[in-house]
C-alpha cells in the first residue's frame, strides 16, 4: 500500500483539523502539562558543544513517570543536553501539533501521535524521513501495521511507540447467574447477552457511537472501512461483507445492549463495575487492555483492585471461532521535520527503541513497538497475554491522508449511531461511503 507525500506546503491546511485523540487510556487522558511556546523555546538552547536541549511531546499520561525519568536521564548521559518532556492531553493533541510542528522555533523535536492520526501528519510533510534508521530501530521486528501508518511508499516517517488491543471484559458472577459460558463465536457473543438481557439478569454495554469497537464486526466478516487501489482510497462500508458485519452488530445492540445509541466509548471501560449503571447491569464491555486498571472493586481511596473471582477477560471471538480482528489502540512516534536538533532527536529515538526501554514498556503493561519483546509483555499477566493474542490479528483504520478529517467530522460515530437507532444498514452504508469519499483522500 502506498501513499503520496503531499509536501510541506499542504501543512497549513491541516490547521483546520481539530480532532479527538485516538490512542491512550480509553481516550480519556487529560492535559497534564500544557505544551507552551516558552517551554519549547527554552529547550532549544544548546548547553555545550555537541549537546542539544530537546523537547519530547507525549500524549496523555499513558507513559509512566519512571519511564519518562529514564528517558531524561539516559538522554543527558548520551548527549549531554537536557530533555524536556511535555504531556499533551489527547483531546488537545491534533490542534497542538498542527500549530507547533511547522514552527521550527517551537516544534517538539520528537513527538508521539495517535496511530490513526499518523498518516495525515506523515503525508503533509510534518515528520522527518528516518528510513536510514529503520533497521537500527528494529526494522521488521516492529509492529508492521503501525509502521505502514507512518510510511509513504518505502520511506519511514513515524514508527510505532506502543500498542494496546481491545478485548471483552466480563463479570464472572453475572455469567454464572445467567447460566452462560464464554462465547467461542461472534454469533454466540450476541446470543448469550441477548439471553441474559431477556431474563433480566444483565446485558452487554455496547455504546451506539463506539465505532472503534464496532468495526471488529466489519473486519470479522471480511469487510473494511476503505480500500486503496494504488492511486486513491474508496470507502467500502457498503460492500456485502461490511454490511453483513454491521447487521450483526445492529442485532447485538438492539437485543442486548444496556447503553444508548448516543453513548460513546468514553466510559465503557467502567461499565461492568457495580456502581456504574443503575437498573439492568452490564455483564460485558469491550475496551482496550489497559482498562483492567479501572475494573474491579473500588477501595475507600478510590483506587481499584482487580478481583479475579468476579472479573474476567477474553479475546473477542471471530465468526467461525478464533480471534476477531480488533482495532489496535496505541500510538506512533516521529521526529519533527522542522527540528533544529536532528542529532539530539535521533539520539532520543535510539533510546526509545533500545532493548532497555522496550523492555520497560513491556514491563509497564504497554505493548512494545518491537515484538521481539512481546513475550516480556505477555509475561506481565493474563490480561497482557490476551492483549498480545488479540494484537496478532488487529487492524488499523485506513492509512489515508484524509482519515484525520474523517474522524474530525465524526462520520463513523454518526454512522454507528444511525445503525444503532435501527436504520437500514444498506442505505446508511451507501450514504456514509459517499461522505467518507469526500474527505478520505485529503
Amino acid at each position: 500500500m502506498k501513499k503520496t507525500l503531499i509536501g510541506a506546503a499542504a501543512f497549513a491546511a491541516a490547521g483546520a483539523i481539530a480532532l479527538t485523540g485516538c490512542g491512550g487510556s480509553a481516550d480519556t487522558a487529560t492535559d497534564e502539562t500544557a505544551g507552551g511556546t516558552d517551554a519549547t523555546t527554552d529547550a532549544t538552547t544548546d548547553t555545550a558543544a555537541g549537546a542539544e536541549d530537546i523537547t519530547l511531546w507525549l500524549m496523555g499520561t499513558d507513559t509512566p513517570d519512571d519511564l519518562i525519568d529514564y528517558l531524561k536521564t539516559t538522554y543527558t548521559e548520551e548527549n549531554g543536553g537536557d530533555l524536556t518532556v511535555e504531556q499533551i492531553g489527547w483531546g488537545d493533541a491534533i490542534a497542538s501539533l498542527t500549530t507547533a510542528l511547522p514552527d521550527s522555533a517551537n516544534t517538539p523535536d520528537v513527538t508521539e501521535v495517535g496511530n490513526t492520526q499518523a498518516a495525515t501528519f506523515t503525508t503533509v510533510g510534518a515528520f522527518m524521513d528516518i528510513s536510514d534508521m529503520y533497521e537500527e530501530l528494529g526494522g521488521d521486528s516492529l509492529l508492521q501495521g503501525f509502521v505502514e501508518a507512518g510510511a509513504v511508499g518505502d520511506a519511514k516517517f513515524a514508527l510505532p511507540y506502543y500498542f494496546g488491543s481491545r478485548m471483552a471484559f466480563y463479570r464472572k458472577d453475572l455469567y454464572e447467574q445467567g447460566g452462560v459460558e464464554v462465547p467461542t463465536t461472534l454469533a454466540e457473543f450476541t446470543d448469550i447477552h441477548a439471553t441474559m438481557y431477556d431474563a433480566d439478569v444483565a446485558g452487554s454495554y455496547i455504546p451506539g457511537q463506539d465505532w472503534r469497537t464496532g468495526i471488529s464486526w466489519i473486519f470479522a466478516n471480511g469487510g473494511d472501512i476503505a480500500t486503496f487501489d494504488g492511486s486513491e482510497w474508496t470507502a467500502t462500508l457498503s460492500s456485502p461483507e461490511s454490511v453483513e458485519g454491521m447487521k450483526q452488530w445492529q442485532e447485538l445492540f438492539t437485543t442486548s445492549s444496556v447503553a444508548t445509541a448516543t453513548d460513546n466509548d468514553s466510559n465503557s471501560y467502567l461499565a461492568i463495575n457495580d456502581e456504574f449503571l443503575a437498573g439492568t447491569p452490564a455483564a460485558t464491555t469491550l475496551a482496550p487492555n489497559w482498562a483492567a486498571c479501572c475494573l474491579g472493586d473500588v477501595n475507600d481511596d478510590d483506587t481499584v483492585t482487580w478481583n479475579d473471582d468476579k472479573f474476567g477477560a477474553y479475546v473477542l471471538p471471530g465468526v467461525d471461532g478464533g480471534a476477531a480482528p480488533v482495532f489496535a489502540g496505541g500510538s506512533n512516534i516521529a521526529v519533527s521535520a522542522a527540528t533544529q536538533h536532528e542529532e539530539g532527536a535521533k539520539t532520543l529515538m535510539r533510546i526509545i527503541f533500545s532493548a532497555d526501554y522496550q523492555s520497560m514498556l513491556a514491563e509497564a503493561g504497554m505493548g512494545p513497538a518491537n515484538l521481539d519483546y512481546a513475550d516480556a509483555y505477555a509475561d506481565q499477566g493474563p490480561i497482557n497475554a490476551l492483549a498480545l493474542e488479540a494484537a496478532e490479528s488487529s487492524k488499523l483504520t485506513p492509512a489515508a491522508p484524509g482519515w484525520a478529517a474523517v474522524e474530525n467530522a465524526t462520520l463513523m460515530e454518526q454512522y454507528f449511531q444511525a445503525v444503532a437507532e435501527g436504520g437500514d444498514v444498506e442505505t446508511l452504508a451507501a450514504e456514509y461511503d459517499e461522505k467518507i469519499n469526500a474527505l478520505i483522500n485529503g
